[in-house]
């Protein structure tokens, strides 16, 4: 007698949930069908559709489509939108927003508090050996990057630069085109990122973060 097929139970990630909820939230408030969010954001519908069931975890690179898609920042995406918004926050270790890449082993912390409106994010990026960011794509005009190497060796690069950091050294670039950062050596490599937005960036046209 042939045995009963077992279901296979898939657990829920929590952070993977609540990301997506957010998305979709977002999503409908801007009266987009998946269709017209996937044209907007260069992501698939189906990569779309599973993000925001949170049956997918997305790379860096595909949250940040997503975020300039909804004309949100990143930090909304992973935060809390009811968390208290005041001009002093104090982020303990263990309360960091964590992204990571399941495929890679890339680590981006997010070290400044998840406020509406902030122009200035200070993540921390933990890159293991011979592996790269993947390209993120062009933020708004008028925002750059100030990258500080504390561990290791970091490349960062854009279609026409190359730039090596060792540890101690900074970089300050703008960011309106695609770039990404890579660690071609065989030690882990750790840099801080200094993220400043215009004013704007982070606010949707009608006033809502």
């Amino acid at each position: 007698m042939a045995k009963p097929a077992t279901r296979r139970v898939v657990r829920e990630d929590p952070v993977s949930r609540a990301f997506g909820d957010r998305v979709r939230i977002l999503r409908e408030q801007a009266n987009l069908t998946l269709e017209q969010f996937s044209k907007q954001s260069g992501v698939s519908r189906a990569m779309l559709s599973k993000v925001e069931r949170g049956e997918k975890s997305p790379t860096i690179g595909v949250a940040r489509r997503i975020a300039l898609a909804l004309e949100t920042s990143f930090s909304t995406l992973m935060g809390d939108d009811d968390a208290p918004r005041r001009a002093f926050a104090v982020v303990r270790k263990d309360q960091r927003q964590i992204f990571r890449d399941s495929k890679t082993g890339f680590e981006r912390f997010l070290l400044s508090p998840v406020m509406a409106g902030m122009a200035v994010e200070v993540v921390l990026h933990h890159l293991p050996p011979k592996t790269s960011t993947g390209k993120l794509p062009a933020y708004p005009q008028g925002t750059s990057k100030h990258v500080l190497a504390t561990h290791g060796r970091v490349t960062v690069r854009t279609k026409d630069t190359e730039t090596v950091l060792d540890e101690g050294d900074s970089l300050y670039f703008e960011v309106d085109v695609e770039h990404w950062f890579e660690n071609k050596t065989a030690r882990r490599c750790e840099y801080y990122l200094v993220i400043s937005v215009p004013p704007s960036y982070g606010r949707r046209s009608d006033g809502k973060a």
